[in-house]
């Protein structure tokens, strides 16, 4: 638990009284904070649930799959830490329930308990404490975690008492307890109830843990006649209690807690305030003025499966508001349920658009709604990005309209298509089924010189994250440059097809990689920004020009 030769501390991060109070990003905003003041910091979730891993759980109930660059398929606020702290992280940042399990049934088969008998206590908390213990091994500063679902809940308790722990084994000084909670306004006695905060802050301290900060949630600001009846009946400092108000972005969030002194009591608990640590926020400040200085409003439609669950898509959705801060433009996304395109959602209402995006997915349910966006999208003019299937959806459907394969289809969905255009790697080499293995994590891609792909990176070699099976067929290769479809990007031994563009078009590209995990607020995605600069260009009426980001003025 060494870094530097200092010790490293630890803030957790729990929740009570009710689930998706912001858990997430009020630990993101908090790393945020430290890091401004000088400090290393990484972040990791704990998750009460019995998956090993989000990875088969449906985003349409757990929302979007994040990865990372070694290939760890994780939560999603792994997302918001990562683009808040602007940090790359690992696999290791994101431990469950079924993970701890499996590890620990794993070594009693080995015999690693030499015949003792296997407890919760203290094997699956010793198991969750080394999880942690690893983290603060890596040289951060401060290693913030946050622990999944609500105090209370009984999927959590090993969670509760492993953090219990931690103080008394990495000392008193070097742990932070911040407990999230609700207060609620009740509009017909015009006042807030501390009610639940007592409870939820009782339920904790029942449980051996006495917070040091309280965070509380409210969509009207706390009063200090408040904090101090919070501070007196929670026995914590009145400045340990933060008024946590709805804010109309996320990005304001830093600042707002910034603001009530978050990260100064923190600091402070963690005796991290006895060195001097100037603050630099401006460039979080110059998000924040971005946010709320556009001049233009622009439509992008996602067409996806699990578009009723929007946080299916969140890094999507983050990634087209950074293209958006950058260009000056407030990007209001239509989520479009790619089963009702074309029966329900027709050409007319896409055509109207400025940009249309076909984000990642699996399986058949939606796949021909896709491909009918997609056509919508080459023959109009509509600046497209097709992301992992979404590429796959754009190669299937030029394949049956421009090069008249009418069967043309992906062997994900058909097995007897005449002209599999997307394949796994086995088929395309007659091999058997090698090719079945997930592509996952960080991949490197070729790109070709004078490409649109190429401008829009400013480089020839890049590296983005993946999460698919199903590759471009590339037995189909010439038949596509010879239609005009350039395959601008491959992998370093030119057997996958990374990137697809057609130049004929303002903008019309594709990635097998999944880019939008790499956008962060202040340096906006490439691809993301290609396309709102298309967007912006079609909405006044003139041609696109393509930049790459590195060129964009971001200052105001």
């Amino acid at each position: 638990m060494e870094s530097a030769g200092k010790a490293t501390k630890f803030v957790f991060v729990t929740g009570g009284v009710s689930s998706s109070l912001g858990k997430g990003l009020t630990a993101s905003s908090l790393g945020r904070l430290l890091k401004s003041r000088g400090l290393k910091v990484t972040m990791c979730k704990l998750d009460p649930y019995l998956n090993v891993d989000p990875g088969t759980m449906n985003p349409g109930e757990h929302g979007e799959v994040f990865v990372t660059d070694d290939g760890g398929e994780t939560d999603l606020d792994l997302g918001h830490y990562e683009r808040f702290i602007d940090e790359s992280l690992s696999k290791m940042s994101n431990t469950t329930t079924g993970s701890i399990y499996s590890n620990v049934i794993a070594k009693e088969r080995r015999g690693d308990y030499l015949g003792k008998t296997v407890q919760v206590i203290p094997h699956i908390t010793d198991e969750i404490k080394e999880r942690i213990r690893r983290l603060g091994g890596l040289g951060a500063d401060v290693v913030i975690v946050e622990i999944g679902g609500t105090v209370g809940d009984i999927e959590i308790v090993p969670f509760i008492e492993s953090i219990r722990q931690y103080r008394r084994d990495a000392g008193r000084d070097n742990v932070c307890y911040v407990h999230l909670t609700l207060v609620p306004y009740l509009a017909p006695s015009g006042e807030h109830k501390t009610k639940p905060t007592q409870h939820s802050v009782t339920e904790l301290r029942s449980r051996g843990i006495q917070p040091d900060v309280i965070v509380c949630r409210s969509d009207q600001p706390i009063s200090d006649p408040l904090k101090r009846k919070i501070s007196l009946l929670c026995d914590v400092p009145i400045e340990a209690v933060i008024s946590a108000v709805d804010a109309p972005s996320i990005y304001e969030i830093p600042l707002n807690l910034h603001e009530e002194g978050l990260d100064a009591i923190v600091l402070r608990t963690l005796g991290l305030d006895r060195e001097e640590r100037a603050l630099d926020l401006s460039a979080w400040q110059d998000v924040v003025r971005r946010v709320h200085g556009t001049t233009h409003t622009l439509r992008v439609g996602v067409v996806g499966k699990y578009v009723t669950m929007p946080d299916a898509y969140l890094s999507v959705n983050e990634a087209i508001r950074h293209a958006g801060y950058a260009v000056g433009a407030t990007t209001v996304v239509e989520w479009l349920e790619a089963e009702r395109v074309p029966s329900e959602i027709d050409a007319e209402r896409l055509r109207r658009l400025d940009a249309i995006i076909v984000p990642g997915g699996f399986g058949e349910r939606g796949f021909e709604g896709m491909i009918a966006a997609a056509r919508i999208a080459r023959e109009n003019e509509i600046p497209y990005l097709g992301i992992c299937l979404g590429m796959q959806v754009m190669v299937v459907e030029f394949a049956r309209h421009r090069l008249g394969l009418a069967d043309a289809h992906s062997t994900e969905i058909s097995l007897t298509t005449s002209a599999p255009v997307i394949a796994l790697m086995a088929e395309q080499m007659d091999i058997g089924d090698l090719g079945g293995t997930m592509r996952l994590g960080a991949y490197p891609a070729m790109l070709e010189e004078g490409s649109q792909i190429a401008t829009l990176y400013g480089a020839t070699v890049v590296s983005e994250r993946h999460r698919h099976r199903y590759e471009f067929n590339s037995r189909f290769r010439e038949q596509f440059e010879a239609e005009g479809l350039r395959c601008s990007g491959t992998s370093p031994d030119g057997r996958l097809v990374e990137f697809v563009e057609l130049p004929e078009h303002p903008y019309f590209v594709g990635t097998q990689a999944h880019p939008e995990f790499k956008s962060r607020p202040d340096r906006p995605h490439p691809l993301f920004l290609g396309l709102i600069q298309a967007a912006l260009a079609r909405a006044e009426g003139r041609e696109p020009h393509i930049l790459n980001p590195a060129s964009v003025d971001l200052s105001l």
